[in-house]
């Protein structure tokens, strides 16, 4: 028996050992490219095309890449751009999405049944495949493009369907409707309740879709491409186009653009990833 546990357990440990150094193996690979774009950032264009793997630079290291980003991509103005089309997106999907998944879980009818599927089934359908027909519809139909305003509508239109379906799951399973039966005899009307009672409960959730949807908008750069089209209106994705030229590119200027775009939604990422984990887990039970 004694034996039996010895192997059992002398098995356990060579497991453990065996799915810990893959995991370690495997967050490596993951973050070679991170560490190069941080590494070439500092160094200039020569030694990068040099060596781009070796940390020994014969010209040193040096900010010029990013003053260079700061200064060539109107760092300021392509931050304030891509700050308001990402919090105004994140604000109306958050506030919208929590009130439609509301409704879909506290309605039983057929109309909210089919309009979740179909919510739900949108999900699965790949941007690619609409991308020609809106920018059809909107420039040559609608006139709406190269607006800040029509970026936000659209945006918020392609996250409605996963944040519904989070919302939707979470309430079902985490939310009693009894503290809503509560709230009524107390006298709030519907929307009070969902406000007062319901929202402020939905905050992991809340969280977690808060940082997927900033993600998404703030590095996205197909959509923005296809509507902007102003040099003033560009968000920070397509501002780093100004350093490709015709026939050659400053890859050391580019790689400190990238991590100055990356770096706001990498600090708020940390600061908040354990709501993030808790939300998505919570949001997946029982949904």
């Amino acid at each position: 028996m004694e034996k039996s546990k010895k192997v059992g357990g002398v098995k356990r440990f060579f497991l453990e050992g065996a799915a810990l150094i893959m995991t370690a193996f495997l967050f490596i690979i993951y973050m070679v490219p991170f560490a190069l774009i941080l590494l070439n950032s500092f160094k200039m264009k020569r030694d990068i095309i040099t060596n781009p793997f070796s940390f020994y630079a014969k010209k040193g290291y040096s900010l010029e890449n990013y003053i260079k980003a700061f200064e060539k991509m109107d760092f300021i103005k392509a931050f304030g751009n891509s700050l308001m089309v990402t919090g105004l997106s994140t604000i109306a999907v958050i506030i919208l999405a929590a009130m439609v998944a509301y409704y879909f879980t506290r309605s039983k009818n057929l109309f909210s049944t089919i309009m979740f599927s179909l919510m739900a089934a949108s999900m699965i359908i790949p941007f690619q495949a609409i991308m020609i027909p809106l920018v059809s519809i909107y420039g040559a139909g609608l006139h709406a493009l190269n607006s800040r305003f029509t970026l936000i509508f659209m945006h918020t239109g392609f996250a409605m369907s996963m944040s519904v379906f989070i919302y939707h799951g979470f309430i079902k399973s985490n939310i009693p409707i009894s503290l809503e039966e509560a709230a009524c005899i107390d006298g709030c009307t519907k929307t009070q309740t969902f406000f007062r009672v319901v929202f402020p409960l939905l905050k992991p959730t809340t969280t977690t879709l808060v940082i997927l949807n900033v993600l998404a908008f703030w590095n996205d750069y197909l959509l923005p491409s296809l509507v902007l089209g102003r040099k003033q209106i560009f968000t920070l994705p397509l501002s780093t186009y100004a350093f490709y030229g015709t026939y050659s590119a400053d890859y050391g200027v580019i790689m400190a653009a990238l991590v100055m775009i990356v770096a706001p939604v990498l600090i708020l990422y940390l600061f908040l990833q354990k709501q993030i984990i808790s939300g998505v887990i919570a949001g997946a039970v029982k949904s």
